[in-house]
């Protein structure tokens, strides 16, 4: 059924893609504003009381609903854990994204690709050149990929349906509260982006060894253990580390934005990123989940026999 499950809304999601500001994200992000709003008086005690009024509920009633579907028939079960992924995962709620900035740069339109680039990062990147548009977007599709797809892949096939709403509620949570940098959010939000921290700790490193496993292999282990602490948040230099090195391209390095020169280490080893090379990171993503669904069918078979 877990392979079904994914298998059923990952082709869904083909056919009918649910964008990230769809209605649900957005009265999620509302109530967490509320939240905050309501319980931020700089206390670490608020922000895990917001946290459970804000993860738990959605979580178990994923968990009742398949129990009771499930009970009345398995089909029920799994249409309910197919709806519960369609909402969680999906290449599509990013990808448009990805794709724009792609295509603005095979027709060498900065303008139109540096537009797309900064309303998907939701910041100015006006002074971008080519290079550093086409690196940015790699590195943006890589974590959105592990993000969207696999991170709650992981939490579904460990915990079912309520796997998956925890991955993707933490996740959000930990991205909306912890992008606050005054010290009463500091302290309200150090719950929330711990607690996501290890629920992300596994999955992003089986990402990241996925990407080598597809990729250059050597490479991207050596780029891991070389280069991913040198990036400022520790999954996502784990990730991005081996996604560059598997890749054989140059990913951080400085970028030109707000009128400076602004440092990021360096990622990966190579060649420069182009438009080429964001679509052989395409390859990588989609040869990483050919390979996730081809275990998850491997165990859900010996399972089964089992």
């Amino acid at each position: 059924m877990t392979f079904l499950s994914l298998l059923a809304a990952l082709l869904l999601e083909q056919l009918q893609a649910l964008r990230q500001d769809n209605r649900a994200y957005l009265a999620f992000s509302r109530y967490a504003e509320s939240l905050e709003r309501q319980f931020n008086a700089g206390g670490y005690r608020h922000g895990v009381i917001a946290w459970a009024l804000a993860v738990i509920p959605g979580v178990a009633v994923a968990v009742v609903v398949y129990q009771l579907l499930y009970a009345l028939s398995p089909l029920l079960g799994w249409i309910w854990n197919v709806a519960v992924l369609y909402l969680t995962m999906g290449f599509r709620q990013f990808s448009h994204h990805y794709t724009d900035v792609q295509q603005a740069l095979r027709e060498n339109d900065l303008v139109v690709a540096r537009d797309r680039l900064g309303r998907w990062r939701r910041e100015s990147v006006s002074e971008f050149n080519g290079n550093e548009i086409a690196r940015v977007s790699i590195e943006e599709g890589l974590l959105a990929s592990h993000r969207h797809v696999f991170g709650t892949m992981v939490w579904f096939v460990v915990l079912g349906a309520g796997g998956a709403a925890l991955y993707r509620t933490c996740a959000m949570l930990a991205e909306q509260w912890g992008a606050r940098s005054d010290p009463e959010s500091r302290e309200f939000n150090r719950f929330a982006v711990r607690f996501f921290y290890w629920l992300d700790w596994a999955p992003a490193r089986l990402t990241a060894g996925s990407f080598a496993v597809v990729g250059n292999f050597e490479d991207a282990i050596y780029c891991w253990r070389t280069q991913a602490q040198t990036w400022p948040g520790e999954a996502q230099g784990v990730i991005l580390a081996s996604g560059a090195g598997a890749l054989g391209v140059r990913l951080g390095e400085p970028v030109h934005q707000y009128g400076t020169l602004l440092y990021r280490p360096e990622l990966g080893a190579g060649d420069e990123a182009d438009a080429d090379l964001m679509q052989s990171a395409v390859g990588l993503i989609w040869r990483t989940l050919v390979l996730w669904m081809f275990l998850v069918f491997i165990v859900s078979i010996a399972y089964a026999l089992g």
